[in-house]
């Protein structure tokens, strides 16, 4: 591991002496750029391990302010998966917590209203909060109340006011986690409920996503870390569950641990120490030396699969504009000359150019059109969805490949080639 001076912790304020992973200087994932004579700026992706929190973390080199403006183009609604497991996540808290038109149900990071659309339809009073100006006037259209940054000043409008606070994805978007978590405990009933969904450091780790780096995500948390945050803060993660979105995420519920009797009908110790045994080792800076190397494996395998591909005269384009699929083609060095265009269903991406890469964005028409040998899944995430989406590529006898957690081809088949391909038959 590399050695730095001179950054702290976010959360406990120790200074960062650990490297975990270098991704070199990109510009922030979601930054698409309408031409290419736009100029573009790039930071530093370099995320660090704290040796007395295990927090991994990436500094703030852009400000959360700059990221989410108004020309940010992420809409949750367009993925079709997002929007059912946001009706499931609903759904099973307001069984759970009994949620109902006497709640009030406050997300952060609320986009473009597709969770708490939910919700609303069965009758709680909602507000979200939500920066990125495009999203929030799509939610608005929803009748859904949005206002922008969560901070604990905000909490201040709010105190003691939510039944349920909820966040999919969001917590790692902050960069002062410790004012977050504050404002949580503010604007909590003193028998409400927090509820927040990420993706688990763990399960990145062991399936090398170092994709779901990017200048968006600040921090990247275990079990044990994230729980010794909220309790520095007052509240007590009292349940966990494992569930699969983003290659292996956590969902953690919160209540105050001044109230720690209330949750005790709710305690899932057994559940809770499963997960704290499988992340045994986290406290010690060896559990992270390896990823590197792991990454650069897949940097290998992945660029000479793509040149011995353009060398047979093969086309390969990519399917799926996420955040992700920067972070991969920049830390790849991939560019238009090896991946001519990738497709996305969003009308705010297509027509577009990825940010560092330059890679346009085409609509599905331009994929039928042009009948590659081989899609590149950048959304591994939703690999299932899409390969059903795109079913029809087997039409001309077109073949799916995932690069991460290893490059991966559908169908049995030996490709000549310098190294081993894992091969799945579909």
């Amino acid at each position: 591991m590399g050695y730095i001076t001179e950054i702290k912790c976010r959360f406990c304020n120790a200074e960062l002496t650990h490297e975990f992973i270098d991704l070199g200087y990109q510009p922030p994932s979601n930054s698409f750029l309408s031409n290419l004579n736009e100029p573009e700026t790039t930071y530093p992706l370099k995320a660090y391990v704290c040796d007395q929190c295990f927090l991994v973390q990436v500094p703030e080199s852009k400000k959360a302010s700059e990221i989410f403006k108004d020309d940010y183009v992420y809409f949750s609604s367009q993925s079709p998966s997002n929007v059912s497991h946001a009706k499931e996540f609903a759904d099973k808290m307001c069984e759970r917590f009994g949620l109902g038109t006497e709640s009030k149900v406050l997300e952060i990071g609320s986009n473009d209203g597709y969770l708490l659309q939910w919700f609303k339809e069965r009758g709680c009073d909602v507000l979200g909060f939500e920066p990125a100006d495009g999203p929030a006037e799509e939610a608005e259209k929803k009748g859904i109340k949005s206002l922008s940054f969560f901070t604990s000043t905000a909490a201040m409008s709010h105190p003691d006011n939510a039944d349920l606070i909820c966040g999919i994805n969001v917590i790692a978007h902050q960069p002062d986690i410790n004012d977050f978590v504050k404002g949580v405990r503010i604007a909590l009933k003193p028998d409400g409920v927090a509820v927040f969904e990420f993706p688990h450091l763990m399960r990145t780790i062991e399936g090398c996503q170092f994709d779901q780096f990017y200048a968006e995500h600040f921090s990247y948390f275990s079990l044990m870390t994230v729980s010794a945050i909220f309790i520095q803060h007052g509240l007590l993660i009292f349940d966990a569950d494992e569930i699969p979105e983003h290659g292996g995420s956590l969902r953690i519920y919160a209540g105050h641990s001044m109230n720690r009797n209330h949750w005790l009908h709710f305690d899932c110790r057994n559940k809770m120490d499963r997960i704290n045994s499988r992340e045994y080792g986290m406290d010690n800076l060896n559990y992270y030396s390896g990823f590197r190397y792991k990454v650069n494996k897949i940097k290998t395998d992945l660029v000479s699969f793509l040149i011995e591909q353009k060398k047979l005269g093969k086309a390969v384009v990519g399917y799926g504009a996420p955040a992700k699929a920067s972070t991969l083609l920049n830390y790849c060095g991939i560019r238009s000359d090896l991946l001519p265009f990738v497709v996305d269903r969003s009308p705010y991406k297509v027509g577009k150019y990825l940010p560092g890469s330059h890679i346009s964005v085409r609509d599905e028409d331009h994929l039928k059109s042009i009948k590659p040998e081989y899609v590149l899944i950048l959304a591994w995430n939703l690999k299932e969805e899409i390969m059903k989406q795109l079913s029809y590529i087997r039409d001309w006898n077109a073949k799916f490949v995932v690069a991460i957690p290893e490059l991966t081809v559908t169908k049995d088949e030996v490709l000549a080639m310098g190294f081993v391909m894992k091969l799945e038959v579909i």
